[in-house]
Formats: C-alpha cells, sequence, structure tokens
C-alpha cells in the first residue's frame, strides 16, 4: 500500500522527514519540500521506502553511484553541493542549540580529499545460499556485492577483491565476516573478525591471497596470518606502524586538518596533554614544537606512538601511556602542571573526564569530536566549570554521510 507526503525538512541522518496524523516519519533519499510516493518497510514502522518523486526539489541532483539508495554506506548522494554543506553544518548548530549552548560555528571545511582510506567490508551467505562480499544494505543486514566504490581512495581499489577472496577462503566456515581494510603506505592491511582459529590449509591459502592482492599484513582477530611489510602510515614528520585494527582517521585529509586545528588551537602552549591519543596524529605533531603526555586504553597504539617518536629526530619529548580515561580519568591533581590539553574522545563522548577537565585549571582545552551530541553533553560541563567557547569548527571528512567531525577550542 503506497500513499502520498510532501517531505518537511532532512533531518540529521540525511532522511527527508514528514508527518502522518501527527506521526514523525523518516523517508531515506527525499528532499525538503519534494512531493513523493512511499510505502512501509517491514519492521521498520518509522521508515518508509521511497517509491518515486512526484516533484522535485530543484536541489535534486542525479547520484554518482549506481549503488547508492541500495547500499547503506552513503545517505546522501542527491542533494547539490551547497545545500548538503549548509545541511552538515546545520547539525552542529543544532546540536549546541540543543544543549542550550551559544558558539559560533565557522564554516564547514571539506577534508575529504582523495577519499576514505578505510572500510569494513561485510561478508555473508545470503538467503539463497551465495556468499556475498561488500557493503551492508541500508537499514538491513543484507549484503550489497560491489567492487568499486567511487568515495575511496586509489589504492584501495582493490580492497573488494581482496576481500571477496578471502571471504570465499573462509566460506567452509559458514561465520558471517568482518574484513576491515586499512590502505598504508606498503599496502592493504586487514584484519579478519569472525572466521574463528584457522586450519593450516585456510591460513595457507590466505597466505597465498596475501600475495595476490598486495597486502602488507593480514591478522585474525589481530593476530598474525602473514606480512610482507610493516603497514605504515606517515604522520607529520613520523611513519607509524599500524597495530592491527587500530583507529585511524577516515581520509588522510582529514587526519591533516584536524591536526592542524588543533595546532593553532594549542597556540604557544609548550606542555600538552593529548587524551585519547591513538596512534598519534595529534602528539606527533605537537611534539614538534611542545612536549606531549599522551594516554590512550589502547596499549598496542601507545607502543606504536612510542615506538613511532623514537625514531624522529627534534621532537620534544612524547611520554605515551596506556590507561582507561573512562575508568580512570586524570583527575584535576594530574592536570597541573600543563599549558593545554587535547582530548578526542570515541563517539560517545568522555562525559567524567570532561567532568575532571571542568574542574581544573587547565587554561586551555581543545576538543575534538565525531558526534556534535556527545560533544554538545561533555563542551557543557566544560562552560558550567567557568570555560569560554571561542568558536567550533565542523570538518567533513565523511562526505555523503551524517556523520561530522569538529575541533573547538576553549579557554578558561
Amino acid at each position: 500500500m503506497t500513499e502520498r507526503l510532501v517531505i518537511d525538512h532532512v533531518g540529521h541522518r540525511g532522511d527527508g522527514v514528514a508527518m502522518i496524523e501527527e506521526r514523525t516519519v523518516y523517508v531515506p533519499g527525499a528532499l525538503a519540500g519534494e512531493e513523493v510516493v512511499v510505502e512501509a518497510i517491514p519492521g521498520h514502522p518509522e521508515r518508509l521506502r521511497l517509491v518515486v518523486v512526484e516533484r522535485a526539489s530543484t536541489e535534486r541532483i542525479a547520484p554518482f553511484c549506481p549503488h547508492f539508495g541500495a547500499c547503506g554506506g552513503c545517505a546522501i548522494q542527491h542533494w547539490q553541493m551547497g545545500a548538503y554543506r549548509a545541511w552538515k553544518r546545520d547539525i552542529v548548530v543544532t546540536a549546541l542549540r540543543q544543549a542550550s549552548i551559544d558558539c559560533a560555528v565557522n564554516e564547514l571545511i571539506d577534508a575529504h580529499g582523495s577519499g576514505r582510506r578505510r572500510i569494513t567490508a561485510h561478508a555473508r551467505r545470503g538467503r539463497d545460499g551465495v556468499w556475498r562480499s561488500g557493503f551492508a544494505a541500508a537499514a538491513s543486514h543484507d549484503i550489497v556485492a560491489i567492487d568499486h566504490c567511487p568515495v575511496l581512495e586509489g589504492a584501495l581499489n582493490d580492497a573488494f577483491a581482496a576481500a571477496n577472496a578471502i571471504a570465499q577462503a573462509l566460506a567452509a566456515g559458514g561465520k558471517p565476516l568482518d574484513i576491515q581494510v586499512t590502505a598504508t603506505l606498503n599496502g592493504l592491511d586487514i584484519d579478519i573478525r569472525g572466521s574463528g582459529p584457522l586450519p593450516p590449509n585456510t591460513a595457507l591459502a590466505l597466505t597465498r591471497l596475501a600475495t595476490t592482492h598486495r597486502i602488507a599484513r593480514l591478522t585474525r582477530h589481530g593476530e598474525l596470518v602473514v606480512q610482507h611489510a610493516p603497514p605504515q602510515i606517515r604522520m607529520g614528520k613520523a611513519v607509524v606502524t599500524l597495530p592491527p585494527g587500530s583507529f585511524l582517521q577516515a581520509t588522510d585529509a582529514g587526519e591533516e586538518t584536524l591536526a592542524r586545528l588543533v595546532g593553532e588551537a594549542i597556540g604557544k602552549a609548550r606542555h600538552v596533554m593529548d587524551l585519547f591519543c591513538g596512534v598519534g596524529p595529534f602528539a606527533l605533531r605537537l611534539a614538534e614544537r611542545a612536549r606531549v603526555t599522551a594516554f590512550d586504553s589502547d596499549a598496542g597504539a601507545i607502543a606504536a606512538l612510542a615506538k613511532a617518536a623514537a625514531t624522529v629526530r627534534g621532537l620534544k619529548p612524547i611520554t605515551a601511556t596506556a590507561r582507561d580515561l573512562f575508568r580512570r580519568p586524570l583527575v584535576a591533581a594530574e592536570l597541573r602542571e600543563v599549558d593545554a590539553v587535547v582530548f578526542d574522545p570515541p563517539r560517545q563522548g568522555a562525559q567524567t573526564q570532561a567532568s575532571q577537565l571542568a574542574a581544573s585549571k587547565v587554561p586551555l582545552v581543545i576538543a575534538v569530536s565525531c558526534n556534535p551530541a556527545s560533544f554538545a553533553r561533555d563542551a557543557r560541563l566544560l562552560l558550567d566549570g567557568g570555560y569560554r567557547c571561542n568558536g567550533v569548527t565542523p570538518v567533513d571528512q565523511f562526505r555523503h554521510s551524517p556523520h561530522v567531525e569538529l575541533v573547538a577550542q576553549f579557554v578558561r
């Protein structure tokens, strides 16, 4: 059964939003002001499938990817870039307004660069018994089998062929797989999740695949299967060897943009703490001019940061420590001797650590976030603790998606 709707606006996830008898519904692929025909999606009462656009927005454009609409990777390819950019900036503006935060929001910086350098491909046996690898379908666990994605950088051109070959090699196990692929200086770095222990003949087959598909390193749940070269990424003057499955910003341009904004906000600080530091995208660059004390719960990331720092001449001292900042946040007394703190937590934010920062006397705090909502919550703690926000800069490294990064400076 179909019905006609007029779309009111585009929501923060990229769906068209409309009302049906005081009930809010979401229509993926629809734009504000459009008259559309929709139908129900079984199991998703609040989401409707777009059947046809009867009166299109003047801002509608043709998607550039043939998988758009089926693949769940991109939410928006059908909107003119100017309108899309305004919408993405407004995601940050709205999150701040809902938290009653009055702070200037700068223009959105595009940091797509040459494309995304890391993906997680999924491999599943379909209801027809056929194994497929690719991305998850929109609002579904079904797999859209693809062999090319236009939002990825060229170094990942072979990523889907490699993932498919791995899936076929492991198909006999019958388990769904998540295959994380990262483009590095020395080739693809791949970590397989979900396979279970590998029989010797399967491990041998994967070793052969690594040669065929220029895989620098292949691991299973972080355990080494084969390595032809250390998978490395350049960060400032340093070269970092990535731990298996480690976090990395989605694009090289995104990492460089966030690091530049952090560096500008830090100013002339001489001693900086980098919290949730990962493998060091900020610490390694900041150490070119300031002493850095870095913390992260991932011991492998901390080891990689320390090893990279030790190979670069001219850096100021970097002290890198493994510490779970959710369970053991740095308290105000531990923050006495620093000029500035940078914190870049996961999507859930860092409420406990932000509370300790708010109680400290640190003169300068730089917040980096990939979630405007959790950022707004943490920012409210800092503001209530006596800080002033000098501005927020949104960064778009996940072009065509609702995800947005940001950097903000807080001064006590």
